[in-house]
C-alpha cells in the first residue's frame, strides 16, 4: 500500500452519494459518520419489501431476522479478519457499551480487578477505573517500564485481583498510533504473575479509516471495541470482539436479560440457566436492534463498492491529513510568527506513517496569544466548516498536550469552564483544541477550503509600525447643546423574540433592571428546560410583540407561515397574577445564558401551544418578573474590556496591537458593582451608534454583500447625530464612560461581545453570514468580536432623581457624553492610519 495516495474517484461520486456535504466542509469525527445515499436507498428498499420480526420467535419473519444476524456477524468477523474459532462478536449500542460489558465482567471476578490505562484513552475507557480496586494512568514511558518488568501497581497484601490494561490503538485527539504488540509484550512480561492479565483495546478511531487485522500475529488483545457508524456512517451500532480464551471473564456476570437465558425460576427458588452455546447469546440482552444489524450487511457492501479496500481509504486520508498539516504549519502572520500550534505529528514521505488522519491544533494571534475556541466556532459555523473543538473526551491526553495541571483544571471548573463549553475565559492557556479528522469521502477541496478559511480570518497579513501611528490626541467633550440624540428605543418583552419599538413622543420608564417590560418573559424548552434563543431557532424573530396597555395585554403575532386553522396571535396578561402560573415550576430549574434560574411557567395550553406550533418546538412561556431572590434573580455580568482602557479602540480598520493580555472577561482594575437584570444576557441595556452601523455596512458592501439593518444588533437604544450636525466618529462609543440622555445619567459597562445571532434577519428570520463575518475581520480584539456597548441607569443627582419618580427617556432626547477615556478621543480614531490585518 502506498502511504499517501489520493483517491480521485471520491470526487466523482461525492455530490451524488453525500448531498449533505454540498457547500460545506465536514472534518469531524474521522469524517466517516455520514450516510451515503445509495446505502440509505438500499436499506429503505429492503425494509419496505421484506418482513423481519423479533429474532426471539419461531415465526418465518423472526427466523429470517435470526438468519441475517448470523450472516452479518460472520461477515463482520471477516471484515476485521478475525478467525471465528478465535473470536466471538457481540453487538452493542456503541463502543462505550462494549467497554461497560467488559467492566461488568471484570468486577464480577472473585478478586475483582486493577486497571492501568494509557493517557490517550477516551473518557469512556477512563470510566472503567471507578469499578477497579486500584487504577493508574500511564504515559508511554510508564507502559515501557511495565513491559520491562516494573509493575505500576502497589504491592498486594492479600488476594490476587485480575489486571486489566486498556489503551487506544489510535488517539482520537491527535491521531497518534500505539503498538498493537503491547498486549502480547505485556502478557509475556506478566507470564510469571500470580494474577491474570487481560487487555482491552479501543480501536474506534483506528478502524474508521484503517484495516483492523485481528489475524496479525502481533495482535493479542482480549477485548476489542469499535463503532460501526464511524466506519460506515450507518447504522448506529458498536461491536465488542472477545477472544475465546477470555470468555470466562463473563461467567459470573450477574445481570441477565430477555433472550440470554434458557430457564428462569422466580418462585420460592430463584435460579436461572444462562445460554451456553456462545458468548454473544449470553451478553446480547433483550431484543437485538435487528433492523440496524441487517443494515450493516448493506453498509459493508456499499462501503466496499464505493471505496474499495480499507488500505485504499487509509492512503487517501493520510494524503489529505498530510496536506492539511503542512498547510497549517506553513501559515505565518506578517511578523513571521506561526498561526497554528499543531499537536499532531506532521507526516513525512520518508518515514512510516505513525499517525491517523487527525490534525489537532490551536490558533495564535501575531503576539502569540491564543484565539478562543468559541470565536473560532462562530466563524466556522457561518462558513459551514464542521469541525470538532473542546476537550474531545480525551482528559489525560488533553491535559498533557496543553500542560494543564490538576489545580488548573479544577480552577477552570470553578470558573464555569466545562468539557465542551466555552473556554475563552482563560488567556494564559487554552482549555481545549481544534481537531480536523478525515474520512473516506473527504476531498482535496475540503483541505483547500479549510486552509482558505483560516487564512481569511486568523492570519494577520499586515501590521502597523508603532512609530508610524498618528500621535495620541486628547478628545474634547461635546459642547452643549449636544449634537447627538436618541434615534430609536426598543424593548424585547420575550427574550430572543422580535422587539417592540417605542413610538416617538412616548416617555419610556427606565428601571434598575433595564427598560420597562424588557426581557421579562422567555420561552423554555419542555424537554431540557433551556431558554430558547434565536441562535438555534431563528424563527423566533417572527414572533412580534405588541404592548397594549389599554387592554393590559402583551399581544404576540407570528409573522411566519402557519398551518390552516392555527391561530396567528395570542394575548398574554401583563398582570402578574399567580393563578396564571404553574406553582410547581418554581421547583424546576431552567437555564438562561448558562445559569440556573427559577421562573413562573404559564398554565394556559392556548398560550403554550401557540408558541410551540409557531416555532415547531415543544416549549412553554415563562415569566421572570423583577424583585426575585436567589435563582429568581440575576446579576449583570458586563464589564469594561481591557482594550477599552489600555489601547486605542478599533476604527473601521482594526488595531494590530490590541494591548497587553487581560484577565478573562473584564478589566480587573475597574470592577463595576453588578446590578440586577432580568433575562438579558449581560446588562440592563444595550446601546449602538448609527455611525458605527454605517461604517460596518460600508465594509460589508465593499465585500459584495448586502448591508444589514440596525435591528440585527437588537439594541435597546440607538444613538445618531442631530440632523444637520456632524456624526460622531464610528465606534467612538467604545471610549465613553458616562452619558446623559435627557436629564438622566447612564454608566457604560463595557463593549458587547457578539455571536452569530447578529446574522439572523429580524424581518424574515433567515440566517446569513453578515454582519458577523465582517465584524470578525474589523472588530475582533483579544480573540473576541465586539459591537455596541452595555449600560445601566445611574443617578447623577440624588435630589433630582427621587425614588418617587421613575426616570424616563424618549426618542429625540439629547445625548451628552459626560466622560470618556483619556487619550481615546474621536479625533484619534478618525486620524489613525495603518493597514488592516485579518483576524486582528
Amino acid at each position: 500500500m502506498e502511504r499517501f495516495k489520493y483517491n480521485s474517484a471520491v470526487e466523482a461520486f461525492r455530490d451524488e452519494e453525500y448531498p449533505m456535504l454540498q457547500d460545506s466542509v465536514y472534518l469531524d469525527h474521522a469524517g466517516s459518520t455520514l450516510c451515503s445515499k445509495s446505502l440509505m436507498d438500499a436499506f429503505a428498499k429492503e425494509m419496505t419489501s421484506v418482513l423481519y420480526g423479533n429474532p426471539h420467535s419461531g415465526s418465518s419473519p423472526s427466523q429470517r431476522s435470526s438468519s441475517r444476524i448470523d450472516q452479518v456477524r460472520v461477515r463482520l468477523l471477516d471484515f476485521f479478519k478475525a478467525d471465528p474459532d478465535q473470536y466471538d462478536l457481540v453487538f452493542v449500542a456503541n463502543a462505550t457499551a462494549g467497554v461497560k460489558l467488559v467492566v461488568e465482567g471484570m468486577r464480577s471476578l472473585p478478586e475483582g480487578y486493577v486497571l492501568a490505562y494509557h493517557q490517550a484513552c477516551h473518557t469512556s475507557v477512563v470510566g472503567a477505573r471507578e469499578e477497579a480496586h486500584e487504577s493508574v494512568c500511564l504515559d508511554d514511558s510508564g507502559v515501557q517500564s511495565w513491559l520491562g518488568g516494573k509493575s505500576p501497581f502497589k504491592p498486594k497484601t492479600g488476594g490476587s485481583p485480575a489486571t486489566l490494561f486498556a489503551y487506544s490503538a489510535q488517539s482520537h485527539m491527535d491521531g497518534r498510533r500505539y503498538p498493537l504488540s503491547w498486549a502480547k509484550q505485556l502478557k509475556h512480561s506478566e507470564a510469571q504473575s500470580s494474577s491474570r492479565t487481560l487487555v482491552l483495546l479501543d480501536v474506534a478511531s483506528l478502524s474508521a479509516t484503517s484495516q483492523l487485522d485481528l489475524s496479525d500475529p502481533r495482535f493479542a488483545a482480549d477485548f476489542v471495541v469499535t463503532s460501526l457508524y464511524k466506519i460506515f456512517g450507518f447504522p448506529d451500532l458498536g461491536v465488542l470482539l472477545v477472544r475465546r480464551s477470555a470468555e470466562s471473564v463473563f461467567d459470573r456476570r450477574r445481570y441477565f436479560g430477555g433472550g440470554t437465558v434458557d430457564v428462569v425460576l422466580c418462585g420460592d427458588e430463584q435460579w436461572h440457566a444462562p445460554k451456553s452455546y456462545s458468548l454473544h447469546e449470553r451478553l446480547e440482552d433483550g431484543t437485538l436492534p435487528f433492523h440496524s444489524i441487517i443494515a450493516t450487511d448493506m453498509a459493508i457492501s456499499a462501503h466496499q463498492r464505493m471505496f474499495g479496500s480499507m488500505d485504499r481509504i487509509s492512503a487517501h486520508t493520510a494524503y489529505l491529513s498530510r496536506e492539511l498539516c503542512r498547510g497549517l504549519h506553513s501559515l505565518r502572520h506578517a511578523n513571521g510568527s506561526p498561526v497554528c500550534h499543531i499537536y499532531s505529528e506532521i507526516p513525512d514521505d520518508a518515514t512510516p506513517v505513525e499517525a491517523g488522519p487527525v490534525v489537532s491544533f490551536n490558533l495564535r494571534d501575531s503576539r502569540g496569544l491564543w484565539i478562543g475556541l468559541a470565536e473560532f466556532e462562530k466563524l466556522a459555523v457561518l462558513r459551514k466548516m464542521h469541525i470538532r473543538t473542546g476537550g474531545l473526551c480525551s482528559p489525560a491526553a488533553l491535559a498533557s498536550a496543553l500542560e494543564l495541571q490538576p489545580w488548573e483544571l479544577k480552577r477552570n471548573l470553578s470558573a464555569g469552564i466545562r468539557c465542551g463549553e466555552d473556554g475563552d475565559r482563560c488567556t494564559n492557556k487554552p482549555t481545549g483544541i481544534i481537531r480536523a479528522s478525515f474520512g473516506a469521502m473527504n476531498t482535496r477541496s475540503d483541505v483547500s477550503r479549510f486552509l482558505a478559511f483560516v487564512q481569511e480570518f486568523f492570519v494577520e497579513q499586515s501590521l502597523r509600525i508603532p512609530g508610524e501611528v498618528s500621535p495620541t490626541l486628547r478628545s474634547k467633550p461635546p459642547s452643549t447643546p449636544s449634537n447627538l440624540q436618541v434615534k430609536a428605543i426598543t424593548v424585547y418583552p420575550i427574550k430572543s423574540c422580535s422587539g417592540y419599538t417605542i413610538p416617538p413622543g412616548v416617555c419610556w420608564e427606565v428601571r434598575p433592571e433595564g427598560l420597562a417590560w424588557d426581557r421579562e418573559w422567555c420561552l423554555v424548552h419542555r424537554g431540557s428546560g433551556q431558554a430558547l434563543s434565536q441562535k438555534r431557532y431563528p424563527r423566533m424573530a417572527l414572533l412580534q410583540p405588541l404592548l397594549l396597555f389599554d387592554e393590559n395585554v402583551l399581544r404576540v403575532k407570528y409573522r411566519g407561515t402557519t398551518a390552516k386553522g392555527q391561530p396567528t396571535q395570542v394575548d398574554i396578561s401583563l398582570s402578574n397574577n399567580p393563578s396564571d402560573y404553574d406553582v410547581d415550576f418554581r421547583q424546576t430549574s431552567s437555564r438562561v445564558c448558562g445559569e440556573n434560574i427559577s421562573a413562573h411557567s404559564y398554565l394556559s395550553e392556548e398560550i403554550n401551544s401557540f408558541f410551540s406550533n409557531s416555532l415547531g418546538v415543544p416549549c412553554m412561556l415563562a415569566r421572570f418578573p423583577a424583585g426575585g431572590r436567589g435563582a429568581s434573580s440575576r446579576l449583570s455580568k458586563a464589564r469594561l474590556q481591557k482594550h477599552q482602557r489600555t489601547e486605542k479602540a478599533p476604527s473601521g480598520q482594526p488595531s494590530p496591537f490590541p494591548g497587553v493580555p487581560s484577565p478573562p472577561d473584564s478589566d480587573s482594575e475597574q470592577q463595576v458593582q453588578p446590578g440586577k437584570i432580568l433575562l438579558s444576557n449581560e446588562s440592563p441595556m444595550l446601546m449602538i451608534s448609527s455611525s458605527s452601523v454605517e461604517m460596518l455596512n460600508q465594509a460589508i458592501t465593499e465585500s459584495g454583500a448586502s448591508a444589514v439593518d440596525e435591528s440585527v444588533f437588537r439594541a435597546n437604544v440607538v444613538i445618531e447625530a442631530v440632523p444637520g450636525q456632524r456624526s460622531p466618529p464610528p465606534y467612538s462609543e467604545d471610549s465613553w464612560r458616562r452619558i446623559r440622555i435627557g436629564d438622566h445619567g447612564f454608566k457604560m459597562l463595557g463593549a458587547c461581545q457578539r455571536c452569530q445571532m447578529v446574522c439572523v434577519d429580524q424581518t424574515t428570520g433567515e440566517r446569513r453570514q453578515e454582519p458577523f463575518v465582517t465584524l470578525a475581520k474589523t472588530r475582533r480584539l483579544n480573540g473576541k468580536v465586539y459591537f455596541g456597548t452595555h449600560m445601566r441607569h445611574e443617578q447623577l443627582d440624588e435630589s433630582a432623581e427621587s425614588d418617587a419618580v421613575r426616570p424616563t427617556i424618549q426618542v429625540g432626547d439629547a445625548v451628552v457624553v459626560d466622560e470618556q477615556e483619556e487619550g481615546e478621543g474621536a479625533e484619534e480614531r478618525e486620524n489613525a492610519e495603518g493597514g488592516a490585518s485579518n483576524g486582528a
